[in-house]
């Protein structure tokens, strides 16, 4: 098991998308944890949501993307960009 960190940055412009897809991302992510071990949503200097960031832990990276892949923010189409990242914890409560 790793851990893989997810930089997700949406669409110009796509809070109403976000919005009217948050209850199934949530309900996903839920659904998948313990392997979300930290997550939420970057935010903008106005305080609006802007994209996610999320730790993972997955068997590999093939899994890891999976994971992504499902996500119904990712499916709707919100995201402009998806990074996925492996990542080592040194400090803080999930290392």
């Amino acid at each position: 098991m790793g851990l893989f960190v997810l930089t997700c940055l949406d669409q110009p412009d796509a809070l109403s998308l976000r919005m009217s897809v948050r209850d199934a991302h949530l309900a996903y992510v839920r659904a998948t944890h313990p392997a979300v071990r930290l997550g939420g949503p970057f935010l903008n200097a106005d305080g609006e949501m802007i994209g996610s960031m999320m730790i993972v832990e997955a068997e590999n990276m093939a899994a890891a993307e999976a994971f992504s892949a499902a996500d119904p923010y990712r499916t709707s189409g919100l995201f402009e960009s998806v990074t996925i990242r492996p990542s080592r914890a040194v400090v803080g409560e999930i290392a």
